[in-house]
């Protein structure tokens, strides 16, 4: 019963907003983006709040290094999910983010399409040359910087399937740094791996749990060598995060 109780909400919730961004998005481009603005700042919360009303589904947020931030800053994390997205934007729910995504996500993806294109995230075409993506990432760094956005990177640059932490590729961290100048701030999320499908969503829910929290801030990396060094440090510590949260329950927070 509670499956289907959260699945009304989170239809209900959906496809309402959905409908209206892609309506609205080709013609009025102003209201979509006060439609995104509502799918961030409202739905998305609300999305964990049925999961976890329903389900005793948890989202645990630490919160202990968030006094250390800077103003502006460019985060990087693992990749486990779709579910990823929202759950930054609650995570830093004062700050704006914009991610940058495979622009496959910017099509036929129910909620999350015609707001990442309103809200200008950074959309990397699948078949683009090397070039033409680094060319990409340095106009969304520059538009970031200029509007104080938090540009955030998935530097694995695809989803985990085990949820271990995959190799980090420098090139497209070393041109949105060089792009913003920006410090870097680490970030680790765990249990997203397990909602990879909607198949999988709606069987791990139930007292499941997705933890993010702030693990460790660099400074601005100044040449190729220090960018190495920062993305080979910061896997290190996500990693041994997703490790130790693994030896939790769920439902422990610790």
């Amino acid at each position: 019963m509670s499956s289907f109780i959260s699945v009304i909400c989170l239809v209900g919730m959906i496809i309402p907003a959905t409908i209206a961004n892609i309506i609205c998005y080709p013609f009025a481009r102003k209201l979509s983006i006060k439609i995104s603005d509502y799918i961030v700042e409202v739905l998305a919360p609300r999305l964990f709040a049925i999961v976890r009303t329903y389900k005793h589904f948890h989202l645990w947020k630490y919160d202990e290094n968030r006094e250390n931030l800077p103003e502006q800053f460019l985060v990087i994390s693992n990749h486990q999910s779709l579910l990823d997205i929202p759950l930054y934007m609650v995570f830093f729910r004062n700050k704006n983010v914009r991610f940058v995504a495979k622009d496959a996500l910017a099509r036929h993806v129910p909620l999350v399409s015609e707001m990442l294109r309103a809200h200008e995230h950074c959309m990397i075409p699948r078949r683009a040359k090397p070039m033409e993506a680094m060319d990409v990432l340095d106009k969304f760094g520059k538009r970031v910087l200029s509007r104080n956005q938090i540009p955030v990177l998935f530097p694995e640059g695809t989803r985990t399937k085990d949820g271990n932490v995959g190799k980090f590729y420098s090139a497209g961290f070393r041109k949105l740094s060089e792009a913003t100048g920006l410090p870097v701030v680490a970030c680790a999320l765990e249990g997203g791996y397990q909602l990879r499908d909607l198949r999988k969503i709606f069987t791990k829910l139930k007292r499941g749990s997705y933890r993010v929290k702030i693990l460790k801030v660099y400074d601005a990396p100044k040449t190729k060598d220090q960018c190495t060094a920062l993305l080979d440090d910061a896997r290190e510590v996500i990693q041994a995060q997703v490790e130790e949260w693994r030896k939790l329950k769920p439902l422990e927070k610790y």
